[in-house]
């Protein structure tokens, strides 16, 4: 052993203290931020942790029940949705995030043309709109994003879609996709308001869209009043986005 270490053994260890239980008090700047944790707004004063919020109008949750419904996807969107479009009587209520130029077939003989089977023309869907309007179909149109520029420019050639025919409402909460006729059919899915969304492009160039059809009645109240509430502004008063 050398000498350095026979030193260490000869020093006994110091024997370890226990500590003392703490009585100390904190500090009054402490206890008041925790304090003003514990009480801060929208957290359980108990535990200081987020508190869970009341649910809102628009936090939905139905009882589990039968519905007769139709499934679509892909073109089957152009097919249902877009000819009970084309074909309103009273209303189409339509809620979309975005919004682009749409064109759909119009089989129908021009003026001063004679009809051709062999190959279908194509027209902006706001000129369908447009007549539409001039029979008095009410036309809303509910969406988040600006709509496109060819949007935008074939809008500006309706002057009585523009002057109110077609309402358009803008909420950057808006995700939802719904489309509702007459008060009496109904599509929720995943199609935007595009020509790519609702299967009027060519196989290989639209989305992989679903969706589903129905005419459930408490499914329709259900889906109209939300539609409702958020076009009335119901929502803005506690809406917590900035812009």
């Amino acid at each position: 052993m050398t000498r350095r270490r026979r030193i260490a053994a000869a020093v006994p260890a110091a024997p370890r203290r226990r500590a003392a239980p703490r009585t100390d008090v904190a500090a009054p700047a402490a206890l008041a931020r925790v304090a003003k944790r514990l009480c801060a707004p929208g957290r359980d004063p108990a535990t200081g942790k987020p508190a869970a919020e009341e649910p809102g109008p628009l936090d939905i949750r139905a009882a589990r029940r039968p519905v007769a419904l139709e499934l679509i996807a892909g073109r089957g969107h152009y097919e249902r949705v877009i000819r009970a479009v084309l074909n309103a009587h009273t209303s189409v209520w339509i809620a979309t995030a975005n919004v682009k130029a749409l064109l759909v077939e119009d089989g129908r003989a021009a003026p001063g043309r004679r009809r051709s089977l062999r190959r279908a023309s194509y027209v902006s869907v706001l000129a369908r709109l447009d007549e539409l309007a001039a029979r008095g179909v009410e036309l809303r149109l509910l969406h988040a994003e600006l709509p496109s520029r060819p949007f935008r420019e074939e809008l500006a050639r309706h002057p009585r879609l523009v002057g109110g025919g077609l309402a358009l409402r803008r909420c950057p909460r808006v995700h939802l996709k719904a489309v509702v006729v007459d008060g009496e059919l109904l599509y929720l899915g995943s199609a935007n308001w595009t020509g790519a969304g609702l299967g009027a492009k060519g196989s290989g160039r639209r989305n992989f869209e679903l969706g589903i059809v129905t005419d459930d009645a408490p499914l329709l109240d259900q889906v109209q009043s939300m539609y409702e509430r958020i076009w009335t502004g119901g929502e803005c008063a506690r809406c917590k986005l900035r812009d």
